[in-house]
């Protein structure tokens, strides 16, 4: 691993199900204070390798490694210093709809740290300042909209400083002004606080608008193209070309395989 690689996965097989590997001898390196988005379709492995970075799974076969260091899921201490370095935005925010906007941005700066409140209001004005949302401090989350529920989430996620940041999909039901909102974000945090960003998303036109690097992995977890957005977008391969564009035809079925009609019902056809 060289010292540009910040996380790196080395041969890795993982399944829910040990007879069905969602990742199958796996191998990817993620560089340091570089945007990289890893798209691709439903089913593919793409939130399951957050989690693995994460420690929230071990790995069947093969290494997480963070940072030169091993993710070791057994080893609670070490795991949980890694965690402390990491951000992480859920899908659908999972923010905590009992306290407010402030509150939730407060709270891991509780959990994970003794800085005094007065510290604490401090840091998560700013951060809240960071998203655009200062002013929206004292709302509840049920008084917020979802574009402003996943920006306070985002507040959340870098309210300490994390050097790893991972978003899983940051654009799923935003419309298309607060879809641009959330994209600007991810790529100017990224470039003033100098962190590493992960981005899992289904949205090519945004990821291919702020990433530095593109993964574009395929049922199995194979990993089907990588490369730069202009590379991906110019790739002959119809695979890549299918999903970058959306094509309806191609080496992508619409249908699960399946038996013949008449093979269902018992007749012949």
């Amino acid at each position: 691993m060289t010292s540009e690689t910040f996380i790196e996965i080395d041969h890795v097989t993982f399944g829910y199900d040990v007879s069905r590997p969602i990742l199958s001898d796996i191998s990817l390196n993620f560089q340091r204070g570089k945007v990289t988005s890893i798209l691709g379709g439903s089913g593919c492995g793409k939130t399951t390798l957050l989690r693995l970075i994460g420690g929230v799974h071990a790995a069947d076969k093969g290494r997480v490694v963070f940072d030169g260091e091993v993710v070791n899921v057994r080893n609670r201490e070490r795991l949980y210093r890694l965690r402390r370095r990491l951000g992480m935005l859920f899908q659908f925010g999972a923010l905590f709809t009992d306290l407010s906007v402030f509150e939730n941005v407060a709270f891991p700066l509780r959990e994970h740290t003794t800085l005094p409140e007065a510290m604490i209001r401090d840091i998560v004005l700013m951060k809240l300042n960071a998203v655009g949302l200062r002013g929206a401090a004292a709302l509840r989350i049920s008084e917020v909209s979802g574009g402003m529920a996943r920006r306070i989430a985002l507040a959340r996620a870098i309210a300490l400083d994390p050097e790893l940041i991972m978003y899983d999909e940051p654009f799923a039901g935003l419309d298309l002004i607060s879809m641009g909102v959330a994209a600007k974000l991810i790529r100017t945090l990224n470039d003033v606080t100098g962190s590493t960003s992960l981005v899992v998303s289904h949205d090519v036109p945004e990821c291919m608008a702020i990433s530095d690097h593109v993964i574009l992995l395929a049922t199995g977890g194979r990993i089907v193209a990588q490369g730069t957005p202009a590379e991906l977008m110019d790739s002959t391969d119809p695979e890549t070309r299918q999903f970058v564009r959306g094509e309806p035809d191609g080496p992508v079925k619409f249908h699960y395989p399946a038996p013949e009609i008449g093979a269902d019902f018992g007749v012949n056809v």
